[in-house]
């Protein structure tokens, strides 16, 4: 029997900047989720702060859960990546099971035990990033093959198909994106790449086509003033959101929106209500915030020990980074509307839990760094573009 310490006992190095945002953002979330959601909640549930609490009880356990993923050795996850990846697929697949998967809007995305629920892509994507990690890291030379990548590729592809089938559209852009950045990092040739994206990219359409809501919303992004009262409906309010609030927004806990105006206030859309609220420039600060946390994301995974702790945090950082684009892009209109939280601050416990377990994760993996390890990262990166430098007479990146 394999015997293993699960707590690490190195070097207290801690990361402050990272822990400081996290927590940050995460209590400013719970001051707009109350703000986006006292109305709708006191009409719907008779109490005002049924969506506060749930969200001070997500953040309380995130908390918890990044404090302990700070003790633990990340590299206990090798040792679970095909459990990791069973994981993943066994809880896309139960959200399909009567009496288990629950329903709402069309969509079976959650699962319910009693009084107790959770989004299941929540937890399966982060079960990709550590099955993704550690086998690029166990086969790193054979992820220059396209064969090599294949199990990679379709452990990735089969949760996008659970996924799409829920139907959660933007959770499967979002799983197939980490996946793509993944297969950069990792070592995939350009070539082989690009063989993968273009089909996945000429998909998008095809979905969109085969499902008549998604044309609809389609549609209403190209002219929303088509159908003002119908699926333009809440990218128009979001808009009127974001226009009223100015440079410095109408004041805290002062939107108007929020009255039922705009759907999903407090979740998808509440950077809507940040931007009403406190305008352009409270934008601006929220935007920056995710910025700096996505930075040192990102250079805590070039400066990470070993391969396997360089692509776990890139993997943690890169679905933080895409989730956050995606949100922001939807709710402004640079895309067209579609369900994705915006992650630490909208409601919803399940990604508050899992977001800050990773980040806990990447703080555990700060522990460990060390400088060394940059220069070989960098040098496994820039193999992707030896041969595009080769035939366009580029010179040399040193």
């Amino acid at each position: 029997m394999v015997k293993f310490n699960i707590f690490y006992r190195g070097p207290h190095k801690f990361c402050l900047p990272v822990f400081l945002l996290t927590v940050g953002i995460a209590i400013f979330g719970i001051i707009m989720v109350h703000s986006a959601s006292n109305y709708n909640a006191e009409r719907l549930y008779g109490d005002a702060m049924f969506f506060t609490t749930k969200q001070i009880i997500g953040v309380i356990l995130g908390i918890a859960v990044m404090v302990l993923c700070y003790f633990i050795d990340y590299e206990i996850l090798k040792k679970f990546w095909l459990i990791a990846l069973g994981l993943g697929i066994v809880v896309l697949l139960i959200v399909f099971i009567p009496g288990i998967g629950i329903e709402s809007y069309g969509a079976k995305r959650w699962i319910g035990f009693g009084a107790f629920s959770f989004q299941a892509s929540e937890i399966a994507k982060f079960c990709f990033i550590i099955f993704a990690a550690t086998y690029m890291a166990r086969f790193k030379d054979k992820m220059t093959t396209f064969r090599g990548a294949l199990p990679v590729i379709c452990a990735g592809g089969l949760m996008c198909l659970l996924i799409i089938l829920e139907p959660n559209m933007s959770i499967t852009i979002c799983v197939g994106l980490l996946m793509l950045t993944m297969l950069l990092v990792g070592g995939m040739r350009l070539k082989h790449l690009l063989l993968l994206a273009i089909p996945a990219v000429a998909l998008i359409p095809v979905l969109i086509i085969l499902e008549p809501y998604r044309l609809q919303r389609l549609l209403a992004f190209l002219d929303p003033w088509a159908s003002p009262q119908g699926e333009g409906f809440q990218l128009i309010q979001s808009l009127y959101s974001l226009g009223s609030g100015g440079w410095f927004g109408v004041g805290l806990f002062n939107s108007r929106q929020k009255y039922s105006f705009l759907p999903f206030s407090e979740s998808d859309f509440i950077f809507s209500i940040i931007g009403e609220e406190l305008g352009f420039v409270g934008c601006i600060c929220v935007v920056l915030a995710f910025a700096l946390l996505i930075y040192y994301g990102f250079k805590i995974g070039i400066n990470a020990k070993d391969r396997f702790g360089c692509y776990l945090a890139i993997g943690i950082t890169t679905i933080l980074a895409v989730q956050v684009l995606l949100n922001i892009a939807v709710v402004t209109g640079a895309i067209p509307p579609t369900g994705l939280p915006l992650p630490l601050v909208s409601a919803g416990s399940t990604s508050i839990v899992m977001f800050m377990a990773g980040i806990g994760v990447l703080l555990n993996i700060y522990r460990q760094s060390t400088s060394t390890y940059a220069a070989k990262f960098t040098l496994d990166f820039k193999r992707n573009f030896k041969g595009f430098r080769q035939r366009k007479n580029l010179p040399s990146i040193r």
